[in-house]
């Protein structure tokens, strides 16, 4: 198989890839720190098994698996925890792969032996047992996969079945519903239009356009987010609290 190593402890991450290298059978594509990061190699080096830390800063293990379900051929996961806690029961029921740190190299190369693909049932195990949401959204670029932090977002608009996301450094398009975001991130995003979210903390206040159209100003980009007479007063209410 062909494992890409995901773990913020760089000695963790050594000691993987030399039990791994150890068996000759098996190739370590890479090994990285970050959720972040590992979406974008394994987009890149499609790996065939995934070791995978769950407590990291920034994006966790959980999150980072939720990502690799919008690819293609997402990977195998074997998860690793130093934390034995309900989740090991929620993983052992649903059959994704664990492994409790430090890891021992029998119990490594048996979950080799035993480990699958993610399903979406496997995948809804684990959102259940993990109650904090995504920190980033996931498109599908020109360059392969990019992730724009929620606090970088400013508006989403959808635009037929998919979803414009305007962030500070440019804008990209996602497979997901305003209606899914909305009730995702009901304290970060309120809706302006129909077709419309804006970031709630980034809100400065209402403009008129050159037509007399109200829109919303938001912080760090130049144009208007126009705002329908039925939302005007919700949005309203936003800046009053602000």
């Amino acid at each position: 198989m062909r494992i890409l190593i995901v773990d913020d402890e760089t000695l963790a991450r050594d000691r993987l890839r030399r039990m791994i290298e150890s068996d000759g059978q098996h190739e370590v594509v890479g090994d990285v720190a970050t959720g972040r990061a590992a979406v974008k190699v394994c987009e890149k080096l499609r790996p065939d098994l995934c070791l995978l830390d769950i407590r990291m800063p920034g994006m966790d293990g959980i999150e980072t698996a939720r990502h690799f379900m919008t690819q293609d051929e997402p990977p195998a996961v074997i998860f690793c925890t130093a934390y034995e806690e309900h989740a090991v029961q929620a993983f052992e029921l649903q059959a994704v792969g664990y492994l409790l740190k430090p890891v021992r190299r029998h119990d490594l190369f048996r979950a080799f032996s035993n480990c699958a693909r993610l399903n979406r049932m496997q995948m809804a195990a684990v959102k259940n047992i993990d109650t904090n949401r995504r920190t980033h959204l996931c498109a599908r670029t020109y360059k392969g996969v990019e992730l724009v932090n929620i606090s970088d977002i400013r508006y989403l608009k959808a635009d037929q079945k998919y979803v414009s996301v305007r962030h500070v450094d440019g804008e990209v398009i996602i497979d997901e519903t305003l209606r899914e975001l909305e009730d995702e991130f009901p304290d970060l995003f309120s809706r302006v239009h129909r077709n419309a979210l804006v970031s709630t903390n980034h809100v400065q206040g209402l403009e008129k356009d050159s037509k007399g159209q109200i829109g919303v100003r938001m912080g760090n980009i130049e144009e208007l987010v126009e705002v329908s007479r039925r939302h005007l007063p919700a949005i309203r209410k936003v800046l009053r609290r602000l």
